[in-house]
């Protein structure tokens, strides 16, 4: 293919080498004539392991070579990449203004061209950017419409400083936002050949993967160091006790707990994270990460009282009460917590759990619910439908399959655990999802 790539910072000028290597004519464009000169040269702008003799290779080829003229690379390619910058300022934001420019200059060329070209966004970019701010320039300037006259993706990276290139040759994923079928079969056609599984989805969630990506690297890298700050000040080897976390692939590195859903609780969770963050402050050793994820649980819980409290109703009917489905547990159960909070509100409230009896309930289980709802019995309801008579909003909890069987539609429900038919009640007024 004959590519485009506008931006030849790290990004840029890897994508366009890597690109050129596997044979495809890429042109590099950037405002900046040293980064012209250099790749013209044979020499990559950037130090990376391997990049410097595949740009000389690629270049020496004719593969690759780079200019500052938009509308010829445009008019001389059928795909272009636009790789360019996105800083932030310090209070977070996002700074498009380089996306913006380049996509009016990319608009312009694309008015004098006759063939259907594809414009892809790899810049980080918040969700929305593309959709609300990128495709009205790229529309203005060329007089055409985006997914009719052109095409539009994003397609974010996952390459690593020091080693990008590898990266480049050995995904993780690949990911596609296409605003058409075709603009993704332009994207797609780049990565042909290489490993990994391929995502073609809407091009707001692709603008979501880098983020959702890199903020769970930080929080990995927090959450080792914090806890190594622990085990110093404890007097244990952080390596070990680490090296036998990362040994269970079952639930800790996996996708296990990794789907949003409602917040966390039972007797471990809850108790154990307590009793660490009072370790680590006995020892005076500051854990912001850890101690906030109480907070953060709670905060999760309130969205869910909230979602109930907007839709004005007074009449609920709870489904689910333990901590996990197919237990009677109730002990520090988020759904005890959202009831008793429900009731303190004074909300009329409904509970239906198959396999909650208080009159089977015993020891530490019993004695926990007394204390947080005593009237537990004549919330309980004996049967779902009980449950649906009653509320005017419906709170799921469970997956129980009698519960989903009975939901109605066109009512008010809020669902705390992702119904095996919610993208189609998202659909239907009264429906809110708790994290979706």
């Amino acid at each position: 293919m004959k590519i485009s790539v506008f931006g030849l910072g790290y990004v840029g000028c890897v994508s366009a080498a890597c690109l050129a290597g596997q044979g495809h004519r890429v042109v590099g464009v950037d405002v900046n004539p040293v980064k012209i000169d250099l790749i013209t040269q044979g020499n990559a702008p950037v130090v990376e392991e391997r990049i410097g003799e595949l740009t000389a290779e690629v270049v020496a080829s004719g593969a690759l070579r780079a200019t500052t003229d938009v509308a010829e690379a445009v008019a001389d390619s059928e795909i272009s990449l636009v790789c360019v910058g996105t800083p932030s300022a310090p209070n977070g934001s996002l700074s498009t203004v380089y996306l913006e420019r380049v996509a009016e200059e990319i608009g312009e060329a694309l008015a004098k061209k006759s063939e259907r070209h594809t414009v892809v966004f790899r810049s980080t970019m918040l969700p929305g950017t593309c959709l609300d701010l990128l495709v009205p320039i790229l529309e203005k300037a060329s007089g055409r419409t985006a997914g009719v006259d052109f095409g539009v993706a994003v397609n974010p990276e996952f390459l690593r400083e020091g080693t990008s290139v590898r990266d480049f040759f050995d995904p993780p994923k690949t990911v596609i936002g296409e605003i058409d079928e075709a603009s993704g079969d332009a994207v797609a056609a780049l990565y042909e050949g290489l490993p990994g599984p391929v995502f073609r989805v809407p091009i707001p969630v692709a603008e979501m993967t880098k983020y959702a990506d890199n903020s769970f690297h930080g929080l990995k890298i927090g959450f080792a160091n914090e806890l190594g700050s622990i085990c110093r000040a404890l007097g244990l080897d952080s390596h070990q006790v680490i090296d036998v976390f990362l040994a269970d692939t079952k639930l800790n590195i996996s996708p296990a707990y990794l789907k949003p859903g409602f917040a966390f609780g039972g007797s471990c969770l809850p108790k154990d994270l307590r009793g660490l963050v009072y370790a680590a402050h006995r020892a005076d050793v500051s854990v912001p990460i850890l101690s906030h994820v109480l907070a953060s649980n709670d905060e999760h819980l309130q969205r869910a009282f909230d979602l109930v409290a907007r839709t004005g109703k007074r009449k609920v009917g709870l489904f689910g009460l333990s901590f996990k489905p197919g237990t009677d547990d109730l002990r520090e159960s988020p759904l005890v917590e959202l009831a008793e909070k429900l009731l303190g509100k004074g909300y009329d409230l409904k509970i239906y759990d198959a396999n909650v009896s208080l009159s089977r309930l015993m020891g530490a289980n019993r004695e926990y619910i007394e204390g947080r709802l005593p009237h537990l019995g004549q919330l309980l309801a004996g049967t779902v439908e009980e449950v649906v008579n009653h509320a005017d909003v419906l709170l799921v909890g469970t997956k129980d399959p009698d519960v989903l069987a009975a939901l109605p539609h066109g009512r008010e429900i809020v669902d705390l655990v992702r119904l095996p038919d919610a993208a189609e009640r998202r659909l239907e007024e009264g429906y809110a999802g708790l994290a979706w």
